[in-house]
C-alpha cells in the first residue's frame, strides 16, 4: 500500500500498481451506490483472486451489501478489463480487525490496539504495536505496547509515513465494534423509516461478510 493521490479518494493509505488501477475503476461505482472503498488487493492464491473491501458510509456492511457491490463493480471491471487472466472476485466487509485507511478510521478507533508499518523510519523503527491515543490532523499518537529501554512510551507517526495499519483483535475491540455496528444499523433503519426490531446487538457483525464470483 502507498499514499499516491487519487481524485475523490480521501484514504491516506492507498494501493500501488495494478491494485491502484483497479481502485480507480471501482471507486466511482462504489460512491454511486452509497459505499466507500477500503482496500483493493489482487493476489495469486488459488489462481487469481481480486479482493474488494468496502463498507457503507456508516461503517456497516452486510452479506446483501457485498452482493450489491459485486453486481455493480463487475460490469465496470469487464469494460476496463484491467486483469488479463481469469480471476475470482471477492467482495468483503473490513471485518472487526480491520485495516485503517482514513484519518476518520484512526479517530473512530482511538483507544484500541493496532499494528502499524511505516514506509520510512520513525523514531528508529518501521513497525509499531500499541494503542491509538490521539488522531490529529497530520499524525497519530501511538502508546507503545512494550517500549524498549530508552524509548519514549509514545510516538507520533505522520500519516504520510504510514504504509499499513490494522486493528488487533481484543475483547474490548469486539465489544466496541459490535456496539458501533448495532447503533449504526438502528440509525440507518430510523433514516429509512423502518421499525426497530430490537435485534440482538451485533447479531451479524462478528464475522467478515463476503461474497465471491468467478470472472
Amino acid at each position: 500500500m502507498t499514499a499516491t493521490a487519487s481524485e475523490g479518494d480521501d484514504r491516506i493509505i492507498r494501493e500501488s500498481g495494478i491494485d491502484a488501477r483497479i481502485a480507480l475503476i471501482v471507486q466511482p461505482v462504489l460512491r454511486g451506490i452509497g459505499f466507500r472503498l477500503v482496500r483493493v488487493h489482487l493476489s495469486g492464491q488459488n489462481g487469481l483472486t481480486l479482493q474488494i473491501m468496502a463498507e457503507r458510509e456508516d461503517g456497516t456492511m452486510t452479506v446483501e451489501d457485498c452482493e450489491e457491490v459485486s453486481r455493480a463493480v463487475s460490469p465496470a471491471l469487464d469494460v476496463d478489463d484491467p486483469i488479463e487472466k481469469a480471476y475470482h472476485l471477492e467482495v468483503s466487509s473490513p471485518g472487526i480487525d480491520r485495516p485503517l485507511v482514513r484519518k476518520s478510521d484512526f479517530a473512530t478507533w482511538t483507544g484500541h490496539l493496532v499494528k502499524m508499518e511505516t514506509s520510512i523510519i520513525v523514531a528508529d523503527r518501521k513497525r509499531f504495536k500499541g494503542k491509538i491515543v490521539e488522531a490529529g490532523d497530520n499524525d497519530v499518537l501511538i502508546e507503545r505496547e512494550k517500549a524498549a529501554y530508552g524509548e519514549e512510551p509514545t510516538v507520533r507517526v505522520p500519516y504520510d509515513a504510514i504504509s499499513e495499519t490494522r486493528l488487533i483483535l481484543t475483547d474490548d475491540l469486539i465489544r466496541d465494534a459490535l456496539s458501533k455496528d448495532n447503533r449504526a444499523r438502528k440509525e440507518a433503519k430510523k433514516r429509512r423509516g423502518e421499525p426497530d426490531d430490537d435485534a440482538p446487538e451485533g447479531a451479524d457483525a462478528g464475522a467478515e461478510n463476503e461474497t465471491e464470483q468467478e470472472l
